[in-house]
């Protein structure tokens, strides 16, 4: 087992795992770490716990210190600069006249480098454009090009809900999502319905997805011909919140609902059974 903290850097950012370094912190403190990218701020999102070895990526870089008024200023002061960085880029991006569009940028914490996060289609080639920023700016250039669901989280907006997004609200990380999990869930396939502003499949697909998962294992498969009281017949519909399974008879032609534990009740699905 290990110490470690939680720090997070963006306000719905991935949390990180740092050592300690016997500096006495709590949750939702402002933090100085040391990064891969160099010194930086961040805020304390899991306060001191013990973890597995195997569950972080060893050597933990350290905590350095509590932050300061002084740094929570300077960064203010980083958050000014990034959004004139940001005019700047993009005019420059016109100027070059680039098939790329820049989302957002933000500066190290001691303004050793300003990266700047961009969407395209394809491969583009921003070397003359790196060259002219870096002139402007006088340090370390990144141009970091991102995803379509990555773009929605950092701009944030309005779902089909008609709340504010999740990825922009509380999701730190993007899991995945397929369109199994909209067909267990008996939601309609329409791309439209289905699909958040960033175009690809709502992240809430899996949030119920795991309790739909462990409800269809209790009921039987559509198509299952079963043998009831009335007679012969088939699965034909399932309810899986309500655990409600519709039987068509074959030789009245009628349908019936039961529910599941009427047809471990009765012993109804022993089973399967021919016509």
């Amino acid at each position: 087992m290990i110490q470690v903290i939680g720090v997070r850097f963006k306000k719905v950012g991935k949390i990180y795992y740092f050592d300690p370094n016997k500096v006495n912190v709590k949750q939702h403190d402002d933090v100085i770490v040391e990064t891969s990218r160099g010194v930086e701020f961040g805020e304390v999102a899991i306060e001191k716990r013990m973890v597995e070895k195997d569950d972080v990526i060893l050597p933990l870089r350290k905590i350095r210190r509590i932050a300061t008024d002084e740094d929570r200023h300077n960064i203010e002061e980083n958050k000014q600069l990034a959004k004139e960085a940001l005019q700047t880029c993009q005019h420059k991006i016109r100027e070059h006249k680039l098939d790329m569009k820049v989302i957002d940028s933000e500066y190290t914490f001691d303004r050793n480098k300003v990266i700047f996060y961009f969407t395209a289609e394809g491969r583009v080639d921003f070397r003359q454009l790196v060259k002219d920023l870096a002139t402007k700016f006088k340090t370390r250039i990144e141009l970091r090009q991102i995803g379509v669901r990555d773009e929605a989280k950092l701009l944030g907006g309005i779902g089909p809900c008609g709340r504010m997004l999740c990825c922009s609200t509380f999701l730190g990380d993007f899991e995945p999502v397929s369109i199994k999990m909209a067909k267990d869930q008996n939601l309609s396939l329409n791309p439209t319905k289905i699909s958040g502003l960033c175009g690809r499949l709502m992240c809430c697909l899996k949030y119920e997805n795991e309790t739909y998962e462990e409800a269809k294992k209790e009921m039987p498969d559509l198509g299952t011909e079963v043998k009831t009281s009335y007679g012969k017949g088939k699965v034909i519909d399932l309810n899986i919140l309500e655990k409600i399974v519709s039987i068509k008879l074959y030789e009245e032609d009628n349908v019936l609902e039961y529910t599941l534990d009427e047809l471990i009740e009765e012993e109804i699905i022993l089973a399967p059974v021919t016509k």
